[in-house]
């Protein structure tokens, strides 16, 4: 069908032919998009002006989205380092929306002042004595699942640069809290389970975990540096990690990366990349050599098998010990109870990726131009048979290579992550080729005979990441679409200076041939994302009663009724019990003292979609985003006397500029 579109396009009226043939009408319209004798049509001329290639009209039609439809998909993706998530259409490449997490945003007003992002910040920030923080390196992005399904009702997201795991409610597409995990200082990844009832993370710079006031110094790594698999349940309801029903595993300081979840033959089990089983520590001031040298040494690196269901048992037949607030299950349990195997893997692995039916793990060593695809059958196998080439220095037991290993797929220079399709495909993404490389799985996927070869390739631009293709992770993968995510974008965008955008691709899969069809630039760095069907997103679109808590999911305790506005003071403190409507703030004059603690409670009383308001507070450095129905409160203490005018900063109604009030600091007397 494809290849008769492309000769369509260079007729006379192929443009507009292949538009209505992509619509799925069966013939065009007699109208002013028809050729005129000796004339060309509408689309034609557009096409010829803006010197389009057939292949190039064809992915204008198959990524267009017309005004007021909505895209098939929507992808969640991280921000990196921006400290955020983003709602990214497909096919259309726009974005949706950013969600802050980490971070302080204007324009939501998140950590601009509130009482609540405030909190959530603060009780998720590193340690006690240590700067609140307002930043994070936001990697993978989870979906909640139900029964191993999408159920768009949570996002999980960790922090590679604190161990913090935080909680987006797709709701409201707020945050509502971030957990700081305890003994880790890093992660790189988080999962949830196939019910969302837990969220598994582990560490990956090791941590002098355990030791007096978690210190030890780096000549002691391999004795008192340790790294941690965290267990964390999760509490669907309330939206926050039950801390006395999650647990870790105690692991050796290794630097633990990416990992999965098992489910179908894997249901149990966990998997996780690791790199540096070296112990490098670096210290290029001292002669050493530098990390990577040191971290590369070695050919073989370990793929972590943790039967994770087990260890639950140990910790709860009380063969845990509680560090920092967290029953932790030590390592010399875990090794001598069976708890984690290692099995060899191509060194410096990044991507570890489970097969949709959980019967393949797929690793990619950056450094081997193959990925390796482990049997789960083999590996439970060679357990069974303590299949063994000996142990680490730990006392794990290191299964042999062969006994696990299903497939070599020699896919290119640099792999990194694997993704599916609703095919039998997969797809893995190269940082050095700059490529993504089709392959076929095995049984059954797909027979023996078509198993483990790769059969189509397309060029990224470039140096590409993560890659990511619709409920990839998922039982039941939807197939269609891929996205590239691309470190560099060089030459495909203008001048815009030394930081350049990183650079989104979105590739077509639905055919035997991969198909690049848009780029879309992006600042921040996203590390991997997750695809699902639009319809799966059911926000409000106001909130359920009038003076709802964003952050508790409740009714606040201090929502204000309209007609029932006050100005409380109790003693030094000033409670402002305010509304907000089109186009007013009540009270609009607020008169306190030099010294007074006030505390700005405003209800938002509208009920119609979309009319959220603002509250800018000048000097103050307080700005709220206030939601229908949703009441925000944030607290000043009123150090300097003078006039501050507060505004109404989202812009609401034709007299948005008139929704404007006075804050009144009086002198003290002398």
């Amino acid at each position: 069908m494809q290849r008769k579109l492309i000769a369509l396009i260079t007729t006379a009226a192929g443009a507009t032919a292949l538009a209505f043939a992509l619509s799925g009408a069966d013939t065009i319209p007699d109208d002013g998009g028809r050729v005129i004798a000796g004339g060309e049509s509408p689309i034609d001329q557009v096409i010829r002006e803006r010197s389009l290639s057939p292949d190039e009209a064809y992915a204008a039609l198959k990524t267009f989205v017309p005004p007021g439809r909505y895209d098939d998909l929507v992808m969640v993706t991280s921000g990196g380092h921006r400290g955020t998530v983003l709602l990214i259409g497909i096919p259309s490449m726009r974005i949706l929306k950013e969600i802050p997490v980490y971070g302080p945003d204007s324009w939501e007003g998140w950590g601009q002042g509130d009482t609540a992002s405030k909190e959530i910040l603060e009780n998720g920030s590193f340690a006690p004595g240590l700067p609140t923080l307002t930043w994070g390196d936001l990697h993978h992005p989870q979906i909640s699942m139900t029964n191993g399904k999408y159920d768009g009702e949570w996002i999980a997201v960790s922090d590679k640069a604190a161990g913090r795991v935080g909680i987006v409610s797709m709701r409201d597409m707020k945050t509502k809290s971030i957990f700081k995990v305890p003994n880790a200082n890093s992660d790189h990844h988080a999962v949830w389970s196939d019910n969302s009832d837990w969220i598994v993370q582990n560490s990956f710079f090791p941590d002098a975990v355990g030791q007096p006031k978690n210190y030890a110094d780096l000549a002691d790594y391999k004795d008192k540096f340790r790294g941690v698999a965290s267990f964390l349940r999760f509490d669907r309801k309330a939206g926050k990690i039950d801390v006395t029903q999650s647990f870790q595993i105690e692991l050796p300081p290794y630097f633990q990366d990416m990992s999965i979840l098992g489910r179908g033959p894997s249901d149990g089990l966990y998997f996780m990349n690791s790199l540096n089983t070296e112990m490098a520590t670096g210290g290029t001031l001292d002669k050493k050599p530098p990390m990577e040298v040191g971290a590369s040494a070695r050919e073989m690196d370990y793929l972590h098998v943790v039967n994770w269901k087990k260890a639950e048992q140990l910790v709860n037949a009380g063969k845990a010990k509680v560090i920092n607030g967290i029953r932790v299950l030590p390592m010399s349990v875990a090794a001598a109870e069976g708890v984690i195997y290692f099995v060899p893997e191509s060194k410096s692995p990044h991507g570890v990726d489970l097969a949709p039916g959980g019967e393949y793990v797929m690793v990619s060593g950056k450094l081997d131009p193959h990925v390796s695809v482990y049997s789960v059958q083999k590996i439970k196998d060679a357990i069974a048979a303590n299949n063994v080439e000996g142990k680490d220095g730990y006392g794990f037991p290191i299964l042999k290579y062969e006994a696990c290993l299903e497939a070599h797929v020699p896919t290119g220079l640099g792999p990194l992550h694997t993704v599916y399709d609703n095919s039998g495909n997969a797809y893995t993404s190269h940082f050095l080729d700059s490529t993504v490389v089709k392959f076929t799985m095995g049984p059954p996927y797909n027979p023996p005979e078509k198993a483990w070869k790769v059969v189509d390739k397309v060029a990224v631009h470039y140096n590409i990441g993560h890659l990511q293709a619709p409920a990839s992770n998922t039982k039941k993968p939807i197939g269609k679409y891929l996205v590239a995510l691309n470190k560099w974008s060089v030459d495909r965008y203008p001048p815009l200076g030394p930081l350049h955008p990183q650079n989104l691709q979105l590739i077509d899969i639905s055919g035997p041939k991969m198909k690049l069809l848009a780029d879309m630039p992006i600042n921040g760095e996203p590390h991997n994302s997750q695809i699902m069907p639009v319809e799966l997103l059911q926000a409000w679109n106001i909130y359920p009663e009038v003076g709802w808590d964003a952050a508790k999911m409740k009714r606040s305790d201090s929502a204000t009724q309209e007609g029932k506005e006050r100005i409380e003071r109790k003693g030094n403190t000033v409670i402002v019990h305010g509304t907000v409507k089109r186009s007013h703030y009540t009270p609009d004059i607020v008169r306190v003292k030099e010294g007074d603690k006030v505390v700005f409670s405003w209800t938002n009383v509208e009920t119609a979609r979309d009319a959220t308001h603002g509250f800018g507070l000048h000097g103050y450095n307080v700005n709220l985003s206030i939601d229908p129905g949703a009441t925000e409160e944030a607290e000043i203490t009123a150090v300097r006397p003078g006039v501050y005018p507060y505004y109404c900063t989202e812009f609401c109604s034709a007299l948005h500029m008139e929704m404007t009030g006075w804050l009144l600091v009086e002198p003290k007397k002398k």
